[in-house]
């Protein structure tokens, strides 16, 4: 189900969702007790860029905080496009320089070996804590709509998928769409009326989005922060 938050501006927003994001992590640590660890599962591009820098000088114990990606694009770190690479640069810095970093993404192995990898028992835990993002087409993670893998990727119980969206550049890993609503606490931010008119609609009829398809679940809690 889909909770909407509205904020004035970015920084408002930014602000907001640091705080929420540091509650959630602080509850999921408290509960596992002074050795546990918290996963924690992000969105790139340059749309979380603010949030990342309010959120990397927040107070927390990041040393038991493993920070993962949502989604990636199947290029080297070091590209331009890549969300590991843009990480580095904007979250994993300041007080959470401390976190534990895990990729999702290694082109010195085959996308099959990569997925065997995250699939597997030894694999990176399943997340506590997402933030997603939306394209105005409804995607969310790379979850998109016309991929030829779009089947598979919203009904499969693996927890990360391979995809090669005919819309956008880059073959991708994301997180399926079994995995996304199995998280506990889920955060989406967005921007722009837009976007806003995209959820709505998405979340009022099942529509063939991945973000309908999390708006319209009733197990899903979806809390959703839009400025203008």
């Amino acid at each position: 189900m889909l909770y909407l938050k509205t904020f004035d501006d970015g920084d408002a927003q930014a602000e907001a969702l640091s705080v929420a994001v540091a509650d959630a992590l602080r509850a999921v640590l408290a509960q596992r007790g002074p050795q546990g660890r918290a996963t924690l599962a992000v969105s790139g591009g340059k749309s979380p860029a603010r949030f990342f820098a309010h959120l990397a000088k927040t107070p927390l114990a990041w040393s038991q905080i493993d920070i993962t990606l949502v989604d990636d694009r199947w290029v080297p770190a070091g590209d331009e496009a890549s969300n590991a690479g843009l990480l580095q640069q904007t979250l994993l810095r300041d007080a959470a320089a401390a976190a534990r970093f895990l990729p999702i993404v290694d082109t010195t192995r085959t996308p099959e070996a990569m997925l065997a990898l995250l699939n597997g028992a030894s694999g990176i835990a399943a997340p506590d804590v997402a933030i997603l993002g939306m394209g105005e087409d409804g995607h969310t993670a790379s979850l998109f709509a016309d991929a030829p893998q779009w089947g598979y990727a919203t009904t499969t119980r693996d927890r990360f998928v391979y995809t090669e969206p005919s819309s956008a550049p880059h073959a991708r890993i994301s997180l399926s769409l079994h995995a996304l609503r199995r998280v506990p606490v889920t955060f989406l931010q967005i921007s722009g009326a837009t976007k806003r008119a995209v959820l709505e609609s998405a979340a009022a009829a099942p529509q063939r989005t991945a973000i309908s398809r999390l708006a319209n679940d009733g197990g899903v809690k979806l809390d959703a922060y839009w400025y203008a």
